[in-house]
């Protein structure tokens, strides 16, 4: 008899010559002698693989209790910084960027590149942890939830608020919890198939996010959306907030990204003027006052109007954390509906700059910009 462990997971058992093979955690083989009816059992155990992208940020710093400063450590050497993570149970492959990056220089050509290295490494594992600096994060966890088409597998990102050589460090916890996630399944099914903020014992949708604390461990909220899990004394999951593709999409990488954009916040005072000099773009996202409001001179339906007119779509965006935009709820928002303007809804401004860019001149769609901004792509508005 012998015995051949694949990377997909399944084992495969030759007995008598004969190949037997199996997708599962636990294997339980009865084999019987055929002379003696004797009956022997074999039990072969397999953990679920996931690989651990780190690409920087706080979590991979520790402090120079000389000096006071703060600098990187190798990563590859994590199990030595912690090893608990020895008796997870799960398998943990690490794969660190060639040079880790501060968060603030995270963009689309890295998002391009974490999205790839998913895809060139999916059938390989069960499920991917991304370690992140946290100023950026909620773009990148965006950026990926429109990019990864089809996705059955859980993709988390945390980071931390303190460095992991801290001893008061909110690291480990954010770490080991995302780990567990990212390897949570009930038989062959993952129970999270999308992408995913862990960060401090709150699981949330990665494209309803936004940092509002650079203070407070408690850094991350997900105002218009519920969380997904919350960790305590047991790790809980709500399935019914759960975002499933459809059931029988294939995975696949949509990595077209186009930088055509431009972002603006509205306030009291400010010189319409301005908006004369911006030099042509795709996409202007406005964020506004509360439900959808601006000022309501007819010259700012003027200089709005010619925007649109020279080809450029306006999304609107709230300046409010919670709630979002409702076209026609007061006077000063109709002129809006007039231009011809996209309602960002309950969108998040991460998420409305990452899948404008997504949407930009991308031959994937079908429809217009507005048609399809204007529909859930994966979870990221409420409809």
């Amino acid at each position: 008899m012998g015995c051949n462990v694949q990377n997909n997971n399944q084992v495969t058992i030759f007995y008598d010559k004969r190949p037997f093979t199996f997708k599962s955690l636990q294997i339980n083989v009865i084999l019987r002698e055929p002379e003696t009816g004797s009956e022997f059992l074999i039990k072969y155990y397999m953990k679920r693989k996931v690989q651990l992208i780190y690409t920087g940020g706080t979590i991979g710093m520790e402090k120079d209790y000389e000096t006071g400063s703060l600098r990187a450590f190798d990563f590859g050497n994590i199990f030595e910084k912690m090893p608990e993570m020895k008796l997870m149970e799960c398998e943990v492959f690490v794969h660190p960027f060639a040079k880790p990056l501060d968060s603030s220089d995270m963009g689309p050509e890295e998002w391009k590149i974490i999205a790839n290295y998913i895809h060139q490494n999916y059938d390989l594992y069960d499920g991917f942890l991304i370690l992140h600096g946290t100023d950026t994060m909620s773009y990148t966890a965006s950026a990926l939830s429109f990019m990864l088409k089809g996705l059955k597998k859980p993709v988390i990102l945390t980071g931390s608020q303190l460095p992991i050589g801290d001893l008061r460090t909110d690291a480990k916890e954010n770490l080991l919890t995302s780990l567990y996630y990212a390897s949570l399944y009930e038989g062959d099914e993952a129970v999270i198939q999308e992408v995913a903020i862990y960060f401090e014992y709150k699981l949330l949708r990665g494209n309803r996010t936004l940092k509002y604390s650079a203070e407070y461990f408690d850094a991350y909220a997900s105002p218009n959306y519920p969380i997904l899990g919350q960790s305590g004394v047991h790790l809980n999951i709500i399935k019914e907030n759960l975002h499933r593709s459809a059931a029988d999409s294939k995975f696949y990488v949509d990595d077209h990204i186009s930088q055509d954009i431009l972002f603006w916040r509205i306030f009291p005072g400010m010189q319409l003027s301005h908006f004369k000099e911006i030099p042509k773009m795709k996409v202007l996202i406005l964020q506004v006052f509360g439900s959808g409001t601006i000022f309501s001179s007819e010259r700012t339906q003027e200089i709005l109007q010619e925007i649109r007119n020279s080809g450029t779509e306006i999304v609107v965006v709230s300046q409010c954390i919670s709630g979002g935009i409702s076209f026609g709820k007061y006077e000063n928002s109709n002129i809006f509906s007039r231009i011809g303007a996209i309602s960002g809804r309950d969108i998040t401004a991460e998420s409305a700059i990452t899948k404008a860019m997504h949407l930009i001149d991308n031959p994937d769609y079908s429809g217009s910009f507005a048609e399809n901004f204007s529909r859930s792509l994966c979870g990221e508005i409420t409809e």
